[in-house]
């Protein structure tokens, strides 16, 4: 039997419909954009398969076109921590990519996905050479820096109800997942993964969330109704 391919040697030329997926590149000037579009490929990971894996080198700078995939590490204890979900329009490691350093996290798919990435040395031209991509990607530090703060609280929360709300109010943020808008694609077990509970558990506390005009559980997903109370719920309680 063939072995099967890896993401990277499944990478391919992205599709027109692809690339008006990607937020920052109608930020760039039409000289950048000629630079590097030619240069972005897509791969379109299985449910498992791993995007990023700790200690390995960085080669590009990541996005979801389309999917879900999920940020972890693996405890020295064998005990993995997820850190959060990265639904579409997320783009992801910038920090990493800066520095040039090895992963320290997993990025594994929860779904079929569709992927893209930017070569590294791409990646730093862009920096190097263009004012809207700077203020992208200054954007997403700043946020995620917000969410991580975010997730370090939501960690100390011992109420299931408090850690299903905030994660998906995470998940809905239109900076970092501006492809996500009022609809998450997402399923019962999938957020379980994220939230780090029981699927039924997850049940119990979105049933909680609809009945107070928080959210609207659909067919394949959630709508948001509500952000601000789900950012903060629980917070006075």
């Amino acid at each position: 039997m063939a072995k099967e391919l890896s993401v990277y040697q499944r990478r391919r030329a992205p599709s027109a419909a692809e690339l008006a997926q990607i937020p920052w590149l109608n930020l760039l000037t039409a000289e950048e954009r000629t630079r590097i579009v030619p240069h972005l490929v897509v791969s379109d990971p299985l449910p498992g398969d791993h995007v990023c894996r700790m200690g390995r080198p960085v080669t590009f700078w990541f996005g979801v076109i389309d999917g879900l995939l999920k940020m972890s590490t693996d405890s020295a204890s064998g005990r993995t921590i997820t850190y959060t979900g990265v639904p579409p329009g997320g783009w992801f490691g910038e920090g990493t990519a800066i520095k040039r350093e090895p992963y320290r996290y997993n990025i594994m798919a929860l779904r079929r996905s569709v992927v893209a990435g930017v070569p590294i040395d791409d990646f730093h031209w862009l920096l190097d050479h263009s004012i809207g991509f700077n203020r992208f990607v200054m954007n997403q530090l700043n946020e995620r820096l917000a969410q991580f703060i975010e997730a370090r609280e939501i960690d100390r929360s011992n109420n299931p109800d408090v850690r299903v709300a905030r994660n998906l109010a995470a998940l809905f943020n239109p900076t970092l997942f501006p492809g996500v808008g009022e609809m998450l694609r997402i399923t019962q077990q999938e957020l379980a993964y994220l939230v780090g509970l029981s699927r039924q558990r997850v049940n119990v506390a979105l049933n909680t969330l609809e009945q107070q005009g928080a959210i609207r559980i659909e067919y394949g997903g959630m709508r948001v109704l509500n952000l601000p109370a789900l950012r903060a719920y629980g917070a006075t309680g």
